[in-house]
């Protein structure tokens, strides 16, 4: 394949980016050398504007692995990975941005993989990092459109040195990065002016599509009849797939709401009570997980109410409708200061519901480092914390059930929140890889 265009090669390894840019030049080509880690993005786009006055295609390629299963994971073992596969794509995008909306065209491929889409024993840090890709690649798509900005996430499969520490060397020599290419070059070429906001699995010449499925879906009076035994009674049409929608958007509430009005009441199946159970819900003083903590202690569990503001109230109102309760007021990035507050009042943990979360919308182009940082430190780095802080207690009581909270702007992107897309993106294949049966 024959190209007229320059290149910027960014290795944080020199003599793999020398060696590149000289293949380069030995085949008549163009091309300059940066051995910037990704999380300095500012600097590598810099490179490009230096060396030739612009940039029009932007691959977010870097990666690294530091596999490891999750109740021995370290802390460096997180953050390394989310450095280099969240800060590291969202820094270099950020940068190439204000050029993309100047010229008018601007192409974006950000990399997921099979372990972000599908979740990978050992690879709760990788897989959660390659699924933030998603989110933030179609909140691109949509705040790009208008400025001829168009982003796609590939999921490739092929042979490099990260994977050449987890794959054989047959099949490695199967798996070549050439059979990558061709699309990627097809998605980013100026003909291409409406392919935007798309996953792709590619490699071994195989190429597809990927997209969102809806079942059916359970639809109740939703009324005090409305519970989790009235749920359980027709589970299976929860999981009906027989009449999909597949959507690009969050479902019409509205409409359905209108619509379970009209039942006349939920027929109820058995009870479902959590005595003896304790339970700790994060963001718990207001809102949805106030709901939550009052529901739980109703159904007969201990719960702890974690709130950074005032997990006092909702203390208070369990108390006096005769409920156990105790509260926590710790950021949920001290996730084991989080946790202690359980055991310490009731020797055990049971269930853990990832709720708290904050906002910081704020269009890409004016996006900034605080803004990004904010929203990942509570919803990404909080829920692994107190994830990580109470699985060695769910693990020695052989009894755990752990709850993670995405959002619709997860999974579909949403203008103005690229920031809280990635973060909770990846919480779907967070709970993928923790629910892995090996």
């Amino acid at each position: 394949m024959r190209s007229a265009s320059d290149h910027v090669l960014t290795d944080v390894c020199p003599q793999a980016a020398d060696l590149v840019v000289q293949e380069i030049k030995a085949a008549g080509g163009n091309a300059v050398a940066n051995y910037d880690s990704v999380v300095n993005g500012d600097r590598i786009v810099q490179t490009a504007i230096d060396a030739f006055g612009r940039i029009d295609i932007l691959i977010n390629n870097a990666g690294i692995l530091r596999d490891i299963s999750f109740k021995n994971i370290k802390d460096a073992d997180w953050d390394l990975i989310t450095d280099v596969h969240i800060t590291g794509p969202y820094k270099t995008a950020r940068a190439a941005w204000p050029h993309f909306k100047k010229q008018k065209f601007g192409r974006i491929i950000n990399t997921t993989s099979a372990a972000g889409l599908f979740g990978s024993f050992g690879q709760t840090n990788y897989s959660a990092a390659k699924m933030s890709q998603v989110g933030f690649t179609e909140t691109l798509a949509k705040e790009g459109v208008k400025y001829n900005i168009l982003a796609n996430v590939i999921a490739p499969i092929a042979g490099s040195r990260m994977t050449a520490t987890v794959m054989p060397p047959e099949l490695l020599e199967q798996l070549k990065p050439e059979w990558i290419v061709p699309l990627v070059a097809a998605l980013v070429h100026k003909s291409n002016t409406t392919e935007t906001g798309s996953i792709f699995e590619v490699g071994g010449g195989h190429i597809a599509k990927l997209r969102w499925q809806r079942g059916g879906g359970l639809l109740l009076k939703a009324d005090s009849s409305y519970t989790p035994g009235a749920i359980l009674k027709r589970w299976p049409e929860v999981n009906d797939f027989s009449k999909p929608e597949y959507p690009n958007n969050v479902a019409d509430m509205v409409t359905k709401l209108e619509e379970s009005l009209k039942i006349k009441t939920n027929e109820q199946g058995p009870e479902i009570r959590f005595d003896g159970k304790v339970v700790l819900v994060t963001g718990g003083g207001a809102g949805l997980g106030r709901i939550y903590s009052l529901a739980f202690a109703k159904l007969g569990a201990k719960v702890v109410v974690n709130d950074l503001v005032n997990p006092d109230t909702v203390v208070n109102e369990i108390k006096a409708a005769g409920g156990q309760a105790v509260g926590n007021k710790a950021s949920v990035e001290d996730g084991e200061a989080v946790v202690k507050t359980a055991i310490d009042t009731w020797g055990r943990i049971d269930i853990l519901i990832n709720n708290a979360g904050i906002l910081r919308d704020k269009a890409f182009a004016n996006m900034t480092d605080d803004l990004w940082h904010a929203i990942l430190k509570v919803h990404l780095r909080g829920t692994y914390k107190c994830s990580k802080a109470a699985y060695p207690y769910m693990v020695k009581q052989k009894y755990g059930r752990i709850i993670n909270t995405t959002s619709t702007t997860g999974i579909y992107g949403n203008f103005g929140q690229a920031n809280y897309a990635a973060a909770v993106s990846l919480m779907t294949c967070l709970y993928c890889t923790l629910t892995d049966p090996s």
